[in-house]
């Protein structure tokens, strides 16, 4: 049973498991207000724009945890080791070991990118800027920071897609634990 929901926060958790599970396209109202227990009147209450401002207002969500949780760490630690270790273990926790997929990742695989570009590249491109940020204090030069940043979340979202398809989420642990070692072992320079 979906938890009561009074204030239009309450619902983009839930909206969140929807479009995750069925994708922006495949999600219907019906089955939107089924998760969370909203009626149809509720739903365009609290979301006026309808499926559109429910699925910008979840990516919202999602960029501020990430912005929040993983993103300004990096950027403003003096501890940048420390904070690339907690990001590993904040993506672990957030994409539940593996058992979670990226939705940010999921609506940048097909037509939905093109109704939500601006909020899928502002998402990578901090993730991207900020772990390059947090490399470069470590001592890796400018350009090896951003190639091991891309190749960083490059494996983080393929990790994501195989652990699911397998239905294995020791891959996505393994993938993990194989970019912290990485990071610890390779040259900084170049």
């Amino acid at each position: 049973m979906p938890r009561e929901i009074a204030e239009r926060r309450d619902a983009i958790p839930a909206l969140g498991e929807v479009f995750r599970e069925h994708g922006f396209s495949g999600s219907s109202l019906a089955e939107i207000s089924q998760h969370t227990g909203l009626g149809k009147g509720s739903l365009y209450h609290f979301f006026p724009g309808g499926k559109t401002e429910m699925a910008e207002a979840v990516l919202d969500d999602v960029t501020n945890w990430f912005e929040e949780n993983v993103f300004s760490t990096m950027l403003d630690s003096k501890h940048p080791e420390g904070v690339i270790r907690s990001m590993f273990e904040a993506v672990n926790c957030y994409f539940r070991s593996g058992e979670r997929t990226c939705l940010v990742g999921a609506f940048a695989l097909n037509d939905t990118r093109d109704r939500f570009g601006d909020r899928i590249s502002k998402y990578f491109n901090a993730w991207t800027d900020a772990l390059t940020s947090a490399l470069k204090r470590t001592g890796f030069s400018e350009k090896n920071a951003a190639e091991t940043a891309e190749d960083i979340i490059v494996s983080i979202q393929g990790a994501l897609v195989l652990a699911r398809s397998k239905q294995d989420a020791e891959v996505f642990i393994r993938t993990l634990k194989r970019l912290q070692r990485r990071i610890a072992t390779e040259p900084h320079g170049v």
